[in-house]
């Protein structure tokens, strides 16, 4: 964060760290910043004070989990929705001021809900082989006495989205699916690889001209965690995601086909090149200006790569990932002979699905997938 003299032109940093600054906003006298920063980890969110001419930020929360914080219209109390990683988000209230008590006004979760003992899952990093990244990792461990030797990797879609946290996941349907691949004995890791939100500049721009080059070598990278440090069999690990996740699990099963034996990609990017201008051109620029960033990051031309189960699931109105990317890779697959292969169409869905029976389906096969050829 920085403040700028619009008289002289000099611009001084109020803040400096290896943390993000999310949101700002000042106080009605204007000496202090109300910060949101994820400083104490990035893997929390918290509240702040901040001289307005710059100076210590003052921690107001302290409860480690997620905070969003809005300040009363006498700013003397902040009403916080804040959750933790495996308790949804409730309603707290506290004096804005740092070590003031939170208390709690919603209680939103039935007594059935509570009855089930949620993962509180570990956070972990893993080494890259470029030898400098720690990639962040959510860890969910069966017990001994339950784990079967496999692993399923999940990847968090939109490419610019942070999944790895200690509050309660915006990925609430797959954190309650990892809890039943726990149950049956899987080793799940869902992972903050390359692009992801929450670390900075260089992590999201790691990316540049080939998506589905270090983001892909992450989930690699973290298939070699699985196996070298958490007792994960080689021949059974499975990946699956939706969005930006089925993107990567496309490049996974066409270009690491020896690391994972089974995938589920949901409505997926196959080509790049008929996606939004909008989010494609800052980082892979245009097929015009750069068709080889299009096509070294596009599953359409590495299918001849497929060596293991594939599932592809996709809403037949996609309004964001249009179902001809599908239609086009399952051509593309039934040209190579490809046998091992499976397209799902969910005719009334679009990109989010809306009807429980679909979620369910989707989720009914995914778990079929991987019961029937890692277990």
């Amino acid at each position: 964060m920085y403040s700028a003299n619009i008289n002289s032109g000099k611009i001084k940093a109020l803040t400096q760290g290896e943390f993000e600054i999310q949101e700002v906003s000042l106080s009605k006298d204007h000496k202090t910043f109300f910060i949101t920063s994820n400083k104490v980890s990035p893997h929390e969110q918290h509240f702040y004070h901040l001289p307005a001419k710059g100076g210590e930020m003052l921690q107001i929360t302290s409860r480690q989990g997620g905070h969003e914080v809005t300040v009363s219209p006498d700013e003397t109390k902040l009403a916080i929705r804040y959750s933790y990683t495996n308790k949804p988000w409730e309603l707290y209230v506290m004096p804005n001021k740092a070590g003031a008590k939170m208390t709690q006004l919603t209680e939103s979760t039935t007594d059935a809900f509570k009855s089930y003992k949620w993962i509180d899952s570990e956070i972990i990093n893993f080494t890259a082989r470029d030898g400098g990244a720690k990639v962040p990792a959510t860890l969910y461990k069966p017990t001994e006495a339950k784990k079967n030797g496999a692993a399923v990797i999940f990847v968090h879609g939109a490419g610019y989205l942070q999944n790895v946290h200690r509050w309660w996941p915006g990925y609430f349907r797959e954190y309650m699916f990892h809890n039943i691949l726990v149950d049956n004995g899987y080793t799940v890791l869902a992972i903050d690889y390359r692009a992801s939100k929450g670390y900075g500049r260089d992590w999201r721009t790691a990316i540049y001209r080939h998506m589905g080059g270090q983001d892909l070598d992450d989930q690699v990278d973290g298939a070699k965690y699985l196996i070298e440090n958490q007792g994960v069999d080689k021949d059974r690990l499975g990946i699956y995601g939706g969005s930006y996740g089925g993107f990567i699990t496309l490049m996974a099963m066409f270009n690491a086909p020896d690391t994972f034996k089974s995938g589920a990609a949901l409505r997926s990017v196959t080509d790049w090149a008929h996606y939004n201008h909008g989010y494609t051109a800052p980082i892979l620029n245009t097929p015009f200006e750069d068709p080889k960033a299009y096509k070294q990051s596009s599953p359409l031309y590495f299918a001849e790569g497929l060596k293991g189960n594939l599932l592809i699931l996709h809403g037949m109105v996609d309004t964001n990932v249009h179902f001809q990317d599908v239609v086009r890779l399952s051509q593309r697959l039934i040209e190579l002979k490809k046998e091992n292969w499976e397209l799902a169409v969910f005719p009334l869905e679009s990109h989010g699905f809306v009807e429980a029976s679909s979620w369910s389906d989707e989720y009914r096969r995914i778990f079929k997938l991987f019961q029937e050829t890692l277990n």
